[in-house]
């Protein structure tokens, strides 16, 4: 029966994205942990973690707006605002960091863009946006080359928090629901 119950075990943390540190890496303070999340904060990072509203029901929050390139013209012309949201909760009795990612979308309509013409929201433990806008251009070598005017991708969010915290001990374990 105890196999049953490890596959099971296995299979949740892989639809969940929980992640367990190393097993050499002694796990550090709960105080630690949340100075190294806060200490990610700079000027090249393009997110911002910060203390948590008592409305997030979290500990930290770490945040992403992004603003993509507009296309179309006239009334027909669409803009996307995308915010990105992690929202961790600190277990120190387990050592672990219990996440919840939430994605919104707002598209805009018109020059400028102001109408809401769509909303989409989603909320899990692992939920992965990439957006890309850019062409191709024929280079010196005859190819075509990809050139890239403006990407998002969510994972260049998640892991360097991911990595911070599997670098102090500790679980990094997505819930299904709010943390």
């Amino acid at each position: 029966m105890g196999g049953l119950q490890e596959k099971w075990a296995r299979f949740k943390d892989r639809l969940t994205g929980t992640r367990y540190p190393a097993s050499d890496v002694a796990p550090l303070s709960a105080t630690e942990v949340r100075a190294a999340l806060l200490a990610i904060n700079g000027p090249d990072t393009p997110f911002r973690v910060r203390n948590a509203l008592p409305a997030e029901k979290a500990d930290l929050v770490a945040e992403w707006q992004v603003l993509e390139p507009a296309w179309g013209s006239g009334l027909s012309r669409r803009q996307v605002e995308l915010t990105f949201r992690t929202r961790m909760r600190l277990d120190p009795a387990k050592h672990e960091v219990r996440v919840c990612d939430e994605l919104r979308e707002v598209t805009r309509a018109g020059n400028p863009p102001g109408r809401v013409v769509s909303r989409r929201r989603g909320r899990g433990p692992r939920i992965h946006k990439v957006s890309w806008r850019g062409h191709y251009e024929r280079g010196l070598d005859g190819q075509k080359h990809k050139v890239e005017t403006f990407r998002f991708d969510s994972r260049d969010m998640r892991d360097p928090l991911q990595k911070i915290v599997l670098g102090s001990g500790w679980t990094w374990r997505g819930v299904l629901s709010k943390v």
